[in-house]
């Protein structure tokens, strides 16, 4: 049995990597001012970071269609895959997790398996490439499910923005709300918490908050073998300087990827944004220690 794995367009992935596993990308849906288009295909986060930038003009995102997943997952069966599995951003932060949902339904949810990360960026992404490469090796659909779970479950999503606004507006901030009374004299620390936004920490000046990413970065990854990525809006050079220090402070990561957010996300996260995504390599379980004959846990007979 072959397994196709589908995600969306906000998982941000290196195309190097979607090329190399046969990733199916749908895109979401961004509106500027006078137009709309594809995330990554007709608007651009450069399209968004200058959008954000003018005043007077507003910024909205929407799901791709269930008819775009219908098309994506036909396709994919007609290519020759079994089975899809298909790994998507929070449902809590988006509607794409439903409406990949309903598509399912329409091809058949025994050959769709939909899952949710309650994640987003490469938090998203690092699940989904542990299910590609899962897939690569033959796992079942429900196998590959299940390490998308399991690597969603394990990563941390932290972030630092220059302003609340662009969440608030966006109505993405959850109980990051009750920081919006102190917005303009700190940098507040966030993190993604079962699929909503959540604050974790407030910082007064943006050096401080970059130096707690990196502290709390470490603290994530827990050891060696740590996935890493950075996402940034229309800040490259402070986004390649927290890399420079992450890649410092944790010796023997796996893999490391910088990029700049996609509009859907930028859109909501606002220029300056940074962030850091970690999933800690998976720790194998230990194998029980052998019990000697006639001891407490294993009487005997006698």
């Amino acid at each position: 049995m072959s397994v196709a794995v589908v995600t969306d367009s906000t998982a941000y992935l290196p195309p190097d990597v979607v090329a190399r596993y046969g990733i199916e990308v749908v895109p979401c849906y961004v509106v500027l001012a006078g137009r709309s288009g594809r995330e990554g295909e007709e608007i651009t986060p450069e399209d968004v970071a200058r959008a954000l930038g003018t005043r007077g003009q507003r910024v909205s995102t929407s799901r791709p269609t269930p008819g775009d997943f219908v098309a994506a997952y036909r396709r994919r069966l007609a290519e020759g895959a079994d089975r899809v599995v298909s790994v998507h951003l929070s449902a809590d932060l988006s509607g794409t997790w439903d409406a990949a949902r309903l598509a399912a339904g329409q091809v058949g949810e025994h050959v769709v398996t939909v899952v949710d990360t309650r994640s987003t960026a490469m938090g998203t992404g690092f699940a989904v490439l542990a299910a590609a490469r899962a897939a690569a090796e033959g796992a079942t659909a429900q196998e590959v499910a299940a390490v998308a779970n399991g690597t969603a479950a394990r990563t941390r999503t932290l972030f630092v923005v220059d302003t609340l606004e662009h969440l608030r507006r966006g109505g993405r901030i959850g109980p990051a709300a009750s920081l919006l009374g102190t917005a303009l004299s700190i940098k507040p620390l966030l993190h993604v918490v079962d699929g909503t936004v959540v604050p974790l920490e407030r910082v007064r000046t943006t050096g401080r908050a970059m130096t707690r990413l990196v502290q709390r970065a470490v603290e994530a990854a827990g050891g060696a073998g740590a996935s890493v990525a950075v996402h940034h809006l229309a800040a490259a050079d402070r986004a390649e300087k927290l890399a420079a220090q992450l890649r410092e402070a944790l010796p023997g990561i796996r893999e490391m990827h910088v990029s700049e957010l996609g509009a859907v996300i930028g859109a909501h996260v606002g220029p300056g944004a940074v962030g850091v995504v970690v999933a800690p390599a998976e720790v194998a379980p230990e194998e029980p220690e052998d019990t000697p004959e006639g001891t407490a846990e294993d009487p005997g007979e006698g």
